[in-house]
């Protein structure tokens, strides 16, 4: 039997194009960029949070010489916001980067591993989150949830 999946997003042009949620959390990945720690890929990713009761958790990948024990952005945020036992739930996901391996067409998506922890938190709050990801020109891609970047998330029923 054959079965198929779809997912939906929104691609917005500019940063003008998001809502005021959507550019509050988009600047703070942005400004997380800046505590990232990647001397060594020299490509620095920044991710916040947006909770439910507006406070921002961010997040920015941290690289180690003893590779692969450094952390991608995305987990940080999450870990950070899981590690402060917050219950207030997390409402968006913002991802932006700066370095050359985003080139100007390329599109940014975050790695299995933090599409994963995403899943886990979903399940946490019983509801999805929306995922925000700045693309090498500029333009935003939407996802209204993990479930579009991963239709098969580990432990799936």
């Amino acid at each position: 039997m054959k079965k198929e999946f779809k997912f939906s997003y929104h691609h917005l042009a500019s940063f003008e194009e998001l809502n005021e949620d959507q550019k509050i959390v988009a600047q703070a990945a942005e400004k997380a960029t800046l505590k990232a720690h990647a001397p060594y890929s020299n490509f620095k990713v920044g991710a916040a949070l947006l909770l439910n009761d507006d406070t921002i958790v961010i997040g920015s990948n941290q690289e180690n010489k003893a590779y692969p024990t450094g952390l991608c952005a995305e987990r940080v945020a999450l870990f950070s916001y899981g590690a402060q036992q917050n219950k207030q739930g997390i409402k968006i996901l913002a991802i932006t980067c700066v370095g050359d391996l985003l080139k100007e067409g390329d599109i940014f998506s975050p790695c299995g591993g933090c599409r994963q922890a995403m899943a886990e938190y979903t399940e946490i709050q019983k509801a999805p989150f929306e995922i925000i990801m700045k693309n090498g020109d500029g333009s935003y891609l939407i996802f209204e949830g993990v479930h579009q970047l991963l239709p098969f998330i580990f432990g799936s029923k």
